[in-house]
């Protein structure tokens, strides 16, 4: 059975798309079956894969609002093993038809759970709020990656998605778990890096995974080519670290089922 991990931080420009296709595509190289959905109206997920949204018939809109089954939304992308349930910047409206929806808060969970048995990995790219449909992403997850960046304001709203994380894990999801704290835009030569590096560790333990993720001009240029960072150029320093923490992600879940 499958693990569902949502990528979430409502604050923006944290590196949490970055992580969400760049992760689910080094999980892939390392011969796990691997499906993202893409939550976010940007599409960000989608094009960085090299996925054009408008080419898609369905999406994760049509699977959500017009109870499309999952499995005929699902595209290949440009890295095998991995595959993707694209978005389009129809899902805004998403937030306001779900309101009227009886469950409103499990719809997304009623749509991954059939795919569940297909996949080792289902990462679902969360948008920069703490809307209806982040709600749904996490109500759907066993865990949450939360994307942290290595700059003064990165600890400011943690404390509103983990309050939100507690609502969901008390009243909809009671096996949602953090799966970790994920340093991004790290610049070792900082010291306001490190402080904050030492800072969530103090705060968070274990729960802050080993691997940081470094600025690196290769992780923001590749998404521009339509291609991962490890297809884009495998021995650059982003690509290095996603796949550490691809590799750290699956020895923390081996540990947990032992």
């Amino acid at each position: 059975m499958g693990k569902i991990i949502a990528i979430a931080n409502q604050k923006g420009g944290v590196g949490k798309t970055t992580t969400a296709f760049n992760l689910g595509s080094c999980l892939a190289a390392d011969g796990k079956k691997v499906l993202l959905v893409d939550a976010d109206p940007q599409a960000n997920a989608t094009s960085g894969l090299g996925v054009v949204p408008e080419e898609s018939q369905l999406s994760i809109y049509e699977c959500l609002v017009d109870g499309e089954p999952a499995a005929t939304a699902v595209m290949p992308t440009c890295v095998e093993g991995l595959e993707i349930i694209c978005s389009r910047i129809d899902l805004v409206g998403a937030e306001v038809e779900l309101m009227n929806l009886r469950d409103r808060e499990r719809a997304l969970s009623k749509v991954l759970e059939p795919l569940r048995d297909n996949y080792d990995f289902i990462l679902i790219d969360c948008s920069p709020s703490l809307g209806i449909i982040t709600v749904n992403a996490l109500s759907a997850a066993d865990s949450v990656i939360i994307p942290v960046q290595a700059e003064y304001f990165a600890l400011e709203g943690i404390s509103q998605l983990l309050n939100t994380v507690r609502i969901i894990k008390s009243r909809l999801r009671p096996q949602l778990e953090i799966e970790g704290f994920l340093l991004t835009m790290y610049d070792a030569r900082l010291r306001l890096a490190n402080q904050i590096f030492e800072e969530l560790k103090g705060h968070f333990g274990d729960m802050v995974f080993t691997t940081v993720i470094p600025r690196n001009i290769k992780l923001s240029e590749s998404p521009s080519h339509g291609l991962p960072v490890i297809l884009y150029d495998a021995e650059s320093r982003g690509a290095i670290a996603y796949g550490q923490l691809a590799r750290e992600l699956v020895a923390r879940n081996r540990r947990k089922k032992t």
